[in-house]
């Protein structure tokens, strides 16, 4: 996926005002199958993809043992028992291998899906598109696309209403041409990030990583405690019952500069390190300076004044509720 196919700032408006085209066949695709499949699914993740019914998805997480975020999910269920877990694609290995690590005892089949992924993100992706209307969101089914068939699924990381298509690879360059005929924009990672950026949604390895629980971004609310056992279920109660000493919040700032991952925030009284942004850059729709940093909760209420020390210079921030975007209703 490139960074960009031409200017990334066009390509973000695309995405906001119209439709954006993106390559995600990078992304990892692993198919659990068989009669302990979703008995497997909720021991091994956070959530309870058991309730998942057959044409559904849901978002979750494999969490450490110690309660850390190994990746973030997104969980089809196809069949009764057959389900896919798109999987970050840095961490598709890994995900791969806890996955495996864990089935034993379970009448499991694991294995590596092929083929390619292609999304349209925008108000105009189901016109572009000429289907999907009838598609909930986080749902899935059997479509064709440009003379194909293909997995339909309505889902997306850009807060705009989007497709994900899942195909065989011999097709996927004449749905991508097909798609950008119809008026989508090809996107690459650059506004991909500032997109998600705006609409609050975490990055694994940033906002994500095995040294932060769900809780500690806000996501407490996937982890189904009430579940009689699952990887990580000790460590994260724990978590849950005592709170945590920093938790994800955002940030807005109107210097010029934008604060960056690893940028300090500070006490604007006493100086003091706070914490740290995890995702920062300049908004393309809202026109000024946004990030998201851990700070400690006595902080994170909304209309706190911090400080965000951009290489050497103070920057005044304010505290604001995620997401910093969302899209009008339809």
């Amino acid at each position: 996926m490139p960074l960009r196919y031409g200017s990334d700032i066009a390509e973000h408006h695309a995405v906001r005002t119209g439709a954006g085209l993106f390559d995600l066949s990078h992304m990892g695709r692993i198919e659990v199958t068989g009669p302990n499949a979703a008995e497997f699914l909720d021991y091994a993740l956070v959530g309870r993809p058991s309730r998942i019914v057959p044409g559904r998805a849901r978002y979750t997480m494999l969490c450490h043992t110690t309660g850390g975020v190994l990746d973030d999910l997104v969980v089809y269920r196809l069949t009764e028992q057959r389900f896919l877990v798109v999987a970050n694609a840095a961490n598709a290995m890994v995900v791969r291998a806890m996955l495996g690590e864990h089935s034993n005892g379970y009448a499991v089949t694991i294995t590596d899906a092929g083929g390619s992924l292609i999304a349209v993100q925008g108000p105009r992706a189901a016109a572009i598109l000429g289907d999907g209307d009838d598609l909930p969101y986080y749902g899935i089914r059997a479509a064709r696309v440009a003379g194909a068939d293909v997995l339909l699924a309505r889902t997306g990381y850009t807060g705009e209403d989007g497709f994900e298509i899942y195909s065989a690879d011999a097709d996927a360059a004449t749905i991508w041409s097909a798609l950008a005929g119809a008026g989508a924009t090809p996107a690459g990672l650059a506004c991909r990030d500032t997109l998600r950026l705006e609409a609050g949604m975490p990055l694994y390895g940033q906002e994500l990583t095995v040294r932060t629980t769900p809780f500690h971004a806000g996501l407490g609310r996937v982890v189904a405690l009430d579940k009689a056992d699952f990887v990580g279920a000790d460590a994260l109660r724990r978590v849950a019952a005592e709170g945590t000493a920093t938790v994800l919040t955002g940030l807005i700032t109107n210097g010029r500069r934008a604060p960056r991952r690893g940028h300090p925030v500070l006490d604007p009284v006493s100086g003091e390190r706070l914490g740290e942004v995890t995702s920062g850059a300049p908004s393309p729709t809202l026109g000024h300076p946004i990030a998201m940093a851990y700070v400690p909760p006595v902080f994170a209420k909304p209309g706190t004044r911090l400080v965000v020390d951009v290489r050497g210079t103070h920057e005044d921030a304010e505290v604001v509720a995620l997401p910093f975007y969302r899209r009008s209703p339809q």
